[in-house]
């Protein structure tokens, strides 16, 4: 049975003050057992719309749960999807205050940066290759509104895919000049080593993941435009962080990217 609209705008409206009052509200899909995906991502539409609602941009989108570690502890088969709005950007080296965040964990990803509309279904590897720009090293902080990260997946999808903020590193380069597979990555925390990764951890390639993005977005009629950044998921384990922390990602062939808490 699908969702009533009215409860659509409460949960949405729920998560969306609890992003301003930075403060975790329970599971939804323990309040809502009959809760389904699609539910969930009306939900998250409504989140989005009120932030767009006064004056926020979109200005990408992500994908998580690219894992199958991470699919298997949410017991789905497939990636999800969140927007991206001006207001979660950050530049290489930025000094982010943690207390601005509920529960912050870093993860180091490949950002894509589209020069053309991707507009699916039917959206190849090779289209794909052919609309970007270029790639770069990239820290997506994520973030649960949902009270300890007790999530299920229509609680993540719900809560904009735990979207948090984003960090882009210091350069782009072209993704056709490398084999974004086997692209390392290593992310330090503090000056200690406590990731390592690879592009193939992102449902075999980076590439992948936005050729999925791309052709389930289409079949809702939503494309990816032209200047779009996205994210194409994590390469390594969620990383938890707090004030005081600095961390450091490099992604072979790619470049850098910092960014500290206070």
């Amino acid at each position: 049975m699908t969702m009533t609209e009215e409860k659509i705008r409460q949960y949405g409206d729920e998560l969306y003050e609890a992003l301003l009052a930075r403060r975790s509200v329970g599971p939804l899909s323990s309040r809502e057992s009959e809760i389904s995906i699609a539910d969930a991502y009306r939900i998250q539409q409504r989140m989005v719309q009120r932030r767009t609602d006064l004056g926020e941009r979109i200005v990408g989108k992500k994908i998580g749960v690219t894992s199958v570690a991470v699919m298997n502890m949410l017991g789905v088969d497939q990636p999800d999807f969140g927007y991206m709005l001006d207001g979660m950007i950050h530049g290489d080296g930025a000094a982010i205050e943690a207390a601005s965040l509920i529960a912050p964990k870093a993860e180091g990803e490949i950002a894509f940066v589209l020069k053309k509309d991707l507009m699916g279904p039917g959206v190849s590897a090779a289209d794909v290759l052919a609309a970007t720009e270029g790639v770069m090293a990239c820290f997506e902080i994520v973030d649960s509104r949902i009270t300890d990260w007790k999530i299920k997946i229509a609680d993540t999808v719900a809560d904009n895919a735990s979207c948090g903020v984003f960090v882009l590193g210091d350069r782009m380069v072209d993704p056709r000049a490398l084999d974004l597979r086997t692209c390392g990555m290593v992310l330090e925390k503090n000056g200690e080593v406590v990731v390592t990764g690879a592009g193939a951890a992102t449902m075999g390639s980076p590439v992948n993941a936005i050729v999925w993005l791309a052709n389930t977005l289409g079949r809702l009629g939503i494309g990816l435009k032209a200047g779009e950044v996205i994210l194409s998921g994590a390469l390594g384990a969620m990383v938890p962080v707090k004030a005081g922390d600095n961390l450091r990602v490099a992604i072979g062939g790619i470049g850098g990217c910092a960014v500290r808490f206070y």
